[in-house]
């Protein structure tokens, strides 16, 4: 008997960081993502192998039902004591789907490289969820943590609006006419998104409550924009707002100064994916800097 569970990965767009305290947050769901496939198995035990999207075996580890239940203590954070803290969160919401099993053979396949920062946590803990029949949110907020916007996008075919209370989640519709001038460039290195996290929280000002009704408003002008020039201005005003607040740079002040059009972070900054609104194809630009990772909306978001 074969299980097959599959979630969508996601991108940011609007609302990064501010999303933590209560901001609403744009997020698309993206075309790729991961697949989790389990077979029964035997001896208590569970035989797990990781693919990357050229089918390349990244992890192989064998985890008795033991180390499952009690968790023993890590001294270093490993790919397996981190796979461990999250079957063992799972285990603690339903302890069926290991009690009542003899043994799993468990295979993860994604169809995008591991480092373009796409989801691969994110679509692991749905993927998990979905196989122990538990609330994905409360997976991630007791092993992972983060706001959850990328597992209501391992969840749904269509945009999202999203909110960390009650875990909000509300589809809307995003198919403006100028979708062909939008890109997403892959910046080289994958952000890692705990630590971006830590210096949002300490660089957060006291007007936490006017900086997110801010976001609100900018965020809804993003996604109802009816032209790309509305679109294109509004995604700015976000890098701005956003850029004071963490008293950083923009992307674009940063790495871009002489393109001729809007490039915006997503997610974390610094790293993984940024968005480009351009009338002209950017290809040739980012190229020429050495990106070479540059995908049109069509080619990424579902």
């Amino acid at each position: 008997m074969k299980n097959t569970f599959y979630s969508n990965g996601k991108l940011l767009i609007a609302g990064e960081y501010l999303v933590l305290d209560g901001a609403e947050a744009f997020a698309l769901p993206a075309k790729f993502g991961q697949n989790l496939v389990i077979e029964s198995g035997e001896n208590k035990e569970i035989e797990w192998k990781s693919y990357d999207y050229d089918e390349h075996l990244w992890f192989e580890e064998t985890i008795s039902f033991d180390e499952i239940i009690n968790r023993p203590e890590a001294k270093i954070e490993t790919v397996k004591s981190t796979l461990i803290d999250i079957l063992h969160e799972a285990y603690a919401l339903n302890p069926k789907f290991i009690d009542s099993a003899e043994g799993f053979k468990v295979s993860t396949h994604l169809s995008f490289p591991r480092n373009w920062g796409l989801g691969t946590s994110s679509t692991l803990i749905n993927n998990i969820a979905q196989w122990a029949n538990i609330n994905a949110f409360t997976l991630l907020n007791n092993s992972f943590g983060g706001s959850g916007y990328d597992i209501a996008c391992a969840q749904n075919n269509t945009p999202v609006i999203y909110r960390v209370k009650d875990n909000f989640v509300e589809q809307v519709e995003f198919n403006p006419d100028y979708k062909e001038d939008i890109f997403f460039v892959y910046l080289n290195k994958k952000q890692n998104s705990k630590s971006a996290i830590y210096a949002y929280n300490n660089n957060k000002n006291h007007h936490l409550a006017q900086s997110v009704a801010e976001n609100n408003k900018i965020t809804h002008a993003i996604l109802n924009a009816k032209t790309l020039k509305e679109f294109a201005s509004a995604v700015q005003k976000h890098e701005i707002h956003l850029s004071n607040i963490l008293e950083m740079q923009t992307i674009k002040e940063a790495l871009f100064p002489d393109f001729k059009g809007v490039i915006k972070s997503l997610g974390a900054w610094g790293g993984d994916f940024v968005m480009v609104v351009s009338k002209e194809n950017p290809k040739e630009y980012f190229s020429n800097k050495g990106y070479e990772t540059i995908l049109t909306y069509e080619e990424m978001i579902l």
